[in-house]
């Protein structure tokens, strides 16, 4: 999911199967890029650590 946050003057883009997964951008390209950096890192420290990753939830999303 990405918007525009007038608190931050940036595009924040989230991941609502990752909690507390989020990244910023200039542009929704750039939010864009900087979240799957972000959940990439995000699912390698759950390996890491062995926390639970959740299963996808698919097309459901797309509409949210």
């Amino acid at each position: 999911i990405i918007y525009w946050s007038a608190e931050d003057e940036e595009y924040v883009a989230e991941t609502p199967e990752l909690a507390g997964c989020l990244a910023h951008g200039a542009t929704p390209l750039e939010a864009l890029e900087n979240i799957e950096q972000a959940a990439q890192l995000w699912l390698d420290t759950a390996r890491e650590f062995g926390d639970p990753i959740p299963d996808p939830k698919g097309r459901r999303l797309i509409f949210a």
